[in-house]
């Protein structure tokens, strides 16, 4: 007699986790129009008059700024107009890194580009400029060469290097000049060990892409929430806690990014329906170091006794963040377990304050006004609830058995 089985299969609660990969390009940049537009305006010669200049731009930001992507949004856009005007165009992007800054390995990738069997050996970084040239100028091509990490071969070849590349049209006098560069790096401080000409070639065009803030990395993860989760999986409060901890990480976007996916990942492994704010806390925990045991055990009775209030209502509810009103009504209810007299409003702001000095805890003035002014809304970022109320508890039970 055959029985059937019913099995049951959980369903993730992603969509296309592709959408998170480091190396996912979205179709729109979300608060850089105006860098994109500047980038336009200094390659729109590009699609007039190709041939007459060249040009050289500096992309600068810390990491998660979106530099990179940027760029090669940038680059595929500027493709399918200049392809609009007849005129054949390349965008090549290397990572100079990856070849440890070596030049010669550097435009060595961009040949391939075209001849993807030309030697990979035997040839010098001057001869390998000079073929690539040559191999533009017979297929009639116009390029944007986006050297990314240029720092790396400022660090390893120097002033020579720098120079060679941005003065190569003038070792071809009276010919197209057929390669325009993006230089990417996170500052300018690299510069600084250039001597005068290769540095006065390069500080012409720089465009800065400042840290995001909270609300557009809000608007950065919510479309990556759209592309990448199915629908109601990942609440809004859970967004703003993960952008929250982007800001403190710099405003880093690819750090956000980089949550959010281990966030589902967390609650997949739990069969969650959707993503809540305690599996971002283990994800973060798992990413940024937590507290550590020795500086909760030099906590007073009082302090011990709020952050457990804290834990615990974040550990019984799945909302994000919690009203100062909603902590301190957790508080006296933990002050009457332990037969303890409640401290003040003032005394619980000081610990609050505290909590959040040590990265326990997060604060911030909400909309709402009540008698004591501006309600003041609290999250516990960095640390999961569970675990910080088992040593929250234990701790208690030591000192007050």
């Amino acid at each position: 007699m055959l029985l059937e089985v019913e099995v049951l299969v959980h369903q993730s609660v992603f969509k296309d986790e592709s959408k998170l990969d480091i190396n996912y390009l979205p179709a729109r940049m979300f608060h850089r129009d105006r860098e994109n537009r500047l980038l336009t305006e200094f390659f729109s010669f590009l699609t007039r008059c190709p041939d007459r200049m060249s040009q050289r731009v500096i992309i600068t930001g810390d990491v998660g700024t979106g530099k990179t992507a940027l760029c090669q949004t940038f680059g595929q856009n500027i493709s399918i107009e200049i392809g609009k005007k007849g005129i054949k165009f390349r965008y090549i992007h290397i990572n100079c890194r990856e070849y440890r800054g070596n030049l010669a390995q550097i435009i060595h990738q961009a040949v391939t580009a075209f001849q993807p069997n030309f030697p990979s050996r035997g040839y010098s970084a001057g001869e390998i400029l000079k073929t690539f040239l040559q191999i533009l100028e017979e297929e009639q091509v116009f390029v944007i060469l986006a050297l990314d990490e240029f720092d790396s071969l400022i660090e390893r070849e120097g002033s020579d290097a720098v120079y060679e590349l941005t003065r190569l049209h003038e070792m071809h006098q009276g010919k197209a000049q057929r390669i325009s560069f993006i230089f990417i790096q996170r500052d300018l401080s690299s510069l600084k060990g250039l001597d005068d000409s290769a540095k006065s070639t390069l500080q012409r065009n720089i465009v800065n892409l400042e840290r995001y803030g909270k609300e557009p990395l809000n608007d950065i993860l919510n479309e990556r929430v759209k592309l990448a989760f199915e629908i109601f999986t990942v609440p809004e409060d859970v967004v703003g806690l993960i952008s929250e901890l982007a800001v403190t990480e710099t405003g880093n976007a690819r750090f956000g990014i980089e949550l959010l996916w281990r966030s589902g990942k967390y609650a997949d492994a739990q069969d969650a329906e959707r993503v809540e704010a305690e599996y971002v806390r283990q994800a973060v925990s798992a990413i940024i170091p937590t507290v550590k045991r020795s500086e909760l055990g030099g906590l007073g009775l009082h302090e011990k006794m709020l952050l457990l209030a804290i834990a615990r209502f974040f550990k019984e509810n799945k909302e994000a963040f919690a009203t100062l009103l909603e902590i301190e009504e957790a508080y006296n209810v933990i002050c009457e377990e332990y037969e303890e007299e409640s401290y003040s409003h003032t005394q619980l702001w000081k610990y609050l304050q505290k909590f959040t000095q040590v990265g326990l805890i997060k604060t911030e003035v909400g909309s709402i006004t009540t008698s004591r002014g501006r309600s003041t809304i609290i999250s516990l970022p960095a640390v999961p609830a569970v675990e910080l109320e088992q040593e929250i508890y234990t701790l208690l039970k030591n000192e007050l058995g």
